[in-house]
């Protein structure tokens, strides 16, 4: 009998059998921050439903926490971008071939890739190939460009599971299974949130003003955005210097990638002068650095407190909507993938940020690219405190659409894969 584990694949239109007397084994594979924290609570409600079922992936400190057991860190799949994607690409490939072997080997009954689609489609597709049902959670932005995916991405996955409710009728339209189960952070953030309480467990004084600035969660980010909104953020408190700074980070490491910035700002350098649009003297940075708030993690804690937000586009800014707290949105990508996005016209929305593609408006300001400079941002953030009826207008509308992105259902993700469990079968 041959070793090579190729040769013990199923026929593709078959399925791998569960093993009635073994718990159910489900394999989680997250590729960031934003992944680790969806794929924790969905473990939670898996073990809900399924307490003795076995639970392995690439994960976060979060998912570890919810009793997933960790395979390798979801760290090493922690890039985006078209340039970033291409210098990682060698050791990315050999990730995937050693994880998918290993997930053979294994013989999950489901494994469910959660976002990162550049790298879990892939992955899915050649396990789909291979028996091993399939799933994805969170839907790529069929909805933003080339909705025409929607139908490749079925053959990736068994069934999507999307976070937005304007995303099962284009999947539908392409005959694949997708089923809307909200989006967890609504369920996290109360409608109303509690300032104050949220103040308390910060050791934020009650009467204070704080302005949080969120440069993103990946490193590549950060390097990114962190010049521009630290540079706005001590811009604002030249003006505003009774205000304070907060700053969640995603994880401890990127401290140090805060710090490098702010030093880099007192010597005047940046990686893209533009950035700056405005010199900085040093006493702007040293009153920048006393009036600094970092926190480990408890972003939504953060932003809740916060009176102000600056942030990068994506998760972040969503979250600030459900915190009904305004904000400016603000965002760079490398040059060279800009100029791709540009040249081929891949991007078909005039709206970048999730509050305003879910308003159908301009419900809050954007900055993106060469537009993301500190006098711009800075710019925008004070323009929302001279604007009350449009602060009124932003939290109404925050409300309703905090409201439409609620689960239909309790750990309606978890039930949705228990059903794909349940049935055996593909839809």
């Amino acid at each position: 009998m041959s070793d090579n584990p190729l040769s013990r694949i199923p026929n593709p239109e078959s399925r791998i059998p569960a093993d009635a007397k073994r718990p159910r084994r489900i394999a989680l594979i997250a590729g960031e921050a934003s992944g680790d924290l969806l794929g924790a609570e969905l473990a939670r409600g898996l073990l809900s439903h399924h307490p003795s079922v076995e639970l392995v992936g690439v994960c976060g400190e979060a998912m570890r926490r919810a009793g997933v057991s960790e395979w390798y860190d979801c760290e090493r799949l922690s890039v985006m971008g078209l340039v970033e994607v291409l210098k990682h690409l060698p050791g990315l490939l050999r990730f995937r071939r050693e994880l998918r072997q290993r997930l053979l080997a294994w013989a999950p009954d489901l494994v469910v890739g959660i976002d990162a689609p550049d790298f879990n489609l892939g992955l899915e597709r050649w396990l789909k190939q291979r028996g091993i049902r399939t799933a994805h959670y969170v839907s790529p932005s069929v909805w933003a460009w080339r909705e025409q995916r929607a139908a490749k991405i079925g053959q990736s996955a068994d069934r999507v599971l999307c976070l937005f409710p304007m995303e099962p009728p284009i999947y539908q339209r392409y005959q694949v299974d997708a089923r809307f189960v909200g989006h967890p952070t609504a369920q996290a953030i109360p409608l109303n949130p509690d300032v104050a309480r949220e103040r308390a467990a910060l050791s934020i004084a009650q009467k204070a003003k704080v302005l949080a600035v969120l440069p993103g969660s990946r490193n590549s980010e950060l390097r990114r955005l962190a010049p521009s909104f630290l540079s706005a953020a001590a811009l604002f408190l030249r003006h505003h210097s009774d205000w304070q700074v907060a700053l969640p980070l995603a994880r401890p490491a990127l401290a140090s990638l805060i710090d490098r910035a702010l030093t880099d700002l007192e010597r005047g350098a940046a990686p893209d002068p533009t950035v700056l649009s405005e010199r900085l003297s040093l006493s702007d940075i040293a009153q920048l650095r006393r009036q600094l708030i970092i926190t480990e993690g408890r972003s939504l804690s953060v932003m809740q407190a916060s009176d102000l937000l600056l942030v990068a586009s994506g998760t972040a800014a969503l979250e600030g909507m459900l915190a009904k707290v305004p904000m400016v949105v603000g965002y760079r990508i490398a040059p060279l993938t800009h100029w791709i996005v540009k040249r081929l016209g891949l991007l078909k929305v005039d709206r970048y940020s999730l509050p305003n593609v879910l308003a159908g408006e301009d419900l809050v300001p954007e900055c993106m690219q060469h537009d993301c400079t500190a006098s711009r941002l800075c710019a925008e953030l004070m323009a929302w405190l001279q604007a009350s009826e449009r602060r009124q207008h932003y939290r109404e509308r925050s409300r309703e659409l905090h409201q439409s992105l609620l689960p239909p259902s309790e750990s309606a993700a978890a039930v949705a894969l228990s059903d794909l469990l349940a049935t055996g079968e593909a839809s």
